[in-house]
C-alpha cells in the first residue's frame, strides 16, 4: 500500500436519495437533523481506489488471524474500510471476527447442493454477532469522549445477544453502560451476561419494540450514546461478515446468504460488504440474498409479498428465536434496499419449522441456535421450491452460540416443543451398568441406523 492511513476519511450520510447531508462521525447524532432519516457511514471510495483490489486482498490476508494488535480482530484487519481514522489506542477489540466457516459438506451433498457453508458468528467473545458492531461503535465512543464529548454512558435495547455484546465492550474500555431488557422474554444465559459486566439492567414490563421506544427517548439526552443498529456505527462492523465469507471463499461469492432478520440492521450490513467488495474490484458479482424472519415476528415477510410495495410494523408475536421478535424493525427501509438490488427473497419459519430445522442440522455436527434455526428452515424451504437450485452455494449466517439456549436444546430433544417431528428428538437411554443390557440396547439401535 503506497496510501497512508492519514489518506482515508469516512463521515456519516444521510441515506434519503435526495438528502445526503453529511455528518462528523464524532458527532452525537443517529438520524438526519434535515428528514429524519437514518444515517449511514461513508467512505472516500476514490481514495480506496487508488490502492488496487489486488492489494487490498493481500492486505487484508497478510492480518487474518494475525498476533499484532489491532488485527487479532477480524473486523479491524479492515480498519481502513471500517474507522480510518481512529487512533489505535482507543480501538476496543475482544479478537471478534474470524469465526470459521463450517463447511456442512454431507449435508451439502444429502441436499445437492453445490456447497454448504456455515458461518458460525457465535462463535466470538460474548456468543453472537453483535461482537462484530459493538467494537466498532464502543471503540468511536471511546475516540470521542478522548476528543472531550461528554458522554456519561451508552445504552441500548436488546432482547439478549446486543445487551451481553454492549456491557462486555463497554467494561472493557471502563464506559457505564445501561440495558433496556423485555421482562420475562431472554434467556437466562443471555440476561446473566450484562449482569456480570456490571451493567445498569432494566427490565420492562413491555416487548423489544417497547424497549427501543424507551431507549430513544433516554438518549436524547446526549450524554447517553445510543448503541442499537439504528446507530450506523454498529454496520461498519458487521458489514465485515460479508468480506471475510468472501476472503474464506478464496475471493469467491457464493451464489445465496440466507440470514435471519429481526431489526435488520444485520442483512443492510450484509449488503454493504458486498457492495464496497464490488465497488472497489473485489468481487465481480453479487450474491442473492435469502432473509429469513420467524413467522411469529415477520413484517417484511408481509411487505415482500406486495413486492415491498407497502411495509406496516406488526406486534410481534412469543417465537423461540426471541433475538428476531421485533414487529417494528428500525433498518427497514435499508434492508429493502438492499434485497432489491441483491434480487433478494424473504422466507419464514413456523416455530415448529426452525425447531426441526435447527435439530437437523446437529445431526451433521452443527449445534444450532433457533435464530439459526430459522435461517436454515427458510434455506429448505427456498430449495424445496426451487429458488436455491441444484449445484447452488449457499452460506447461512449463524448468528449466536447454541450454548446460550440450552433450555431450547433440552425441551426439543424431551419433546416438549408441539408438532415437531419426533424422528430428529434423541433421548437418553437408561441402562444397567451390565454388559448384557449393553450390548442388548446397542444391537437394536446400531440395526437401527444401518
Amino acid at each position: 500500500m503506497s496510501l497512508t492511513k492519514n489518506d482515508f476519511r469516512a463521515q456519516f450520510r444521510c441515506t434519503h436519495e435526495t438528502c445526503g447531508k453529511t455528518y462528523s462521525l464524532g458527532q452525537v447524532i443517529y438520524s438526519c437533523e434535515r428528514d429524519g432519516e437514518l444515517l449511514s457511514v461513508e467512505h472516500d471510495l476514490d481514495q480506496l481506489k487508488k490502492i488496487s483490489a489486488k492489494e487490498w486482498k493481500d492486505l487484508f490476508d497478510s492480518r487474518y488471524r494475525s498476533r499484532a494488535f489491532p488485527f487479532t480482530s477480524g473486523v479491524w484487519g479492515k480498519k481502513e474500510w471500517v474507522l480510518p481514522e481512529i487512533k489505535v489506542e482507543n480501538i476496543v477489540t475482544s479478537g471478534e471476527g474470524t469465526s470459521h466457516l463450517y463447511d456442512a459438506n454431507r449435508w451439502a451433498k444429502d441436499l445437492d447442493l453445490g456447497g454448504l457453508f456455515i458461518k458460525q458468528c457465535g462463535i466470538s467473545h460474548t456468543g453472537s454477532f453483535k461482537d462484530l458492531g459493538m467494537t466498532v461503535l464502543v471503540s468511536q465512543v471511546k475516540q470521542m469522549i478522548a476528543d472531550g464529548v461528554p458522554i456519561d454512558a451508552v445504552a441500548c435495547a436488546s432482547t439478549g445477544d446486543t445487551s451481553a455484546a454492549l456491557a462486555s465492550y463497554a467494561a472493557k474500555a471502563g464506559i457505564p453502560s445501561i440495558i433496556f431488557l423485555p421482562a420475562n422474554k431472554v434467556s437466562t444465559a443471555q440476561l446473566i451476561q450484562p449482569v456480570s459486566n456490571g451493567a445498569l439492567v432494566l427490565a420492562l414490563d413491555t416487548d423489544f419494540d417497547g424497549c427501543m421506544a424507551i431507549v430513544k427517548q433516554v438518549t436524547r439526552e446526549k450524554s447517553i450514546y445510543l448503541a442499537n443498529s439504528m446507530n450506523s456505527l454498529r454496520i461498519e462492523g458487521q458489514k465485515t461478515i460479508a468480506i471475510e465469507i468472501t476472503q474464506q471463499l478464496n475471493w469467491n461469492v457464493p451464489d445465496w446468504i440466507v440470514i435471519p432478520g429481526g431489526n435488520l440492521g444485520n442483512v443492510s450490513a450484509l449488503g454493504m460488504g458486498f457492495e464496497m467488495m464490488k465497488e472497489l474490484g473485489l468481487i465481480d458479482r453479487l450474491p442473492r440474498i435469502l432473509l429469513a424472519q420467524a413467522k411469529n415476528a415477520s413484517p417484511l415477510y408481509d411487505s415482500f409479498q406486495s413486492g415491498f410495495a407497502n411495509f406496516k410494523s406488526v406486534t410481534a408475536q412469543k417465537t423461540l428465536a426471541s433475538a428476531i421478535q421485533i414487529g417494528d424493525p428500525v433498518s427497514v427501509k435499508k434492508a429493502i434496499r438492499i434485497l432489491k438490488k441483491f434480487d433478494g427473497i424473504v422466507e419464514v419459519a413456523t416455530e415448529e419449522e426452525l425447531s426441526d430445522a435447527a435439530a437437523r442440522g446437529d445431526l451433521y455436527g452443527l449445534y444450532n441456535d433457533p435464530h439459526t434455526g430459522v435461517a436454515l428452515a427458510a434455506m429448505l424451504k427456498a430449495k424445496e421450491r426451487g429458488d436455491i437450485k441444484k449445484g447452488d452455494q449457499v452460506v447461512v449466517i449463524s448468528t449466536a452460540n447454541g450454548l446460550k439456549f440450552t433450555e431450547f436444546k433440552v425441551n426439543y430433544h424431551e419433546r416438549k416443543i408441539p408438532g415437531t417431528d419426533e424422528k430428529l428428538s434423541n433421548s437418553i437411554i437408561s441402562c444397567p451398568a451390565e454388559l448384557g443390557s449393553v450390548m442388548e440396547i446397542l444391537g437394536k439401535k446400531l440395526n437401527h441406523y444401518k
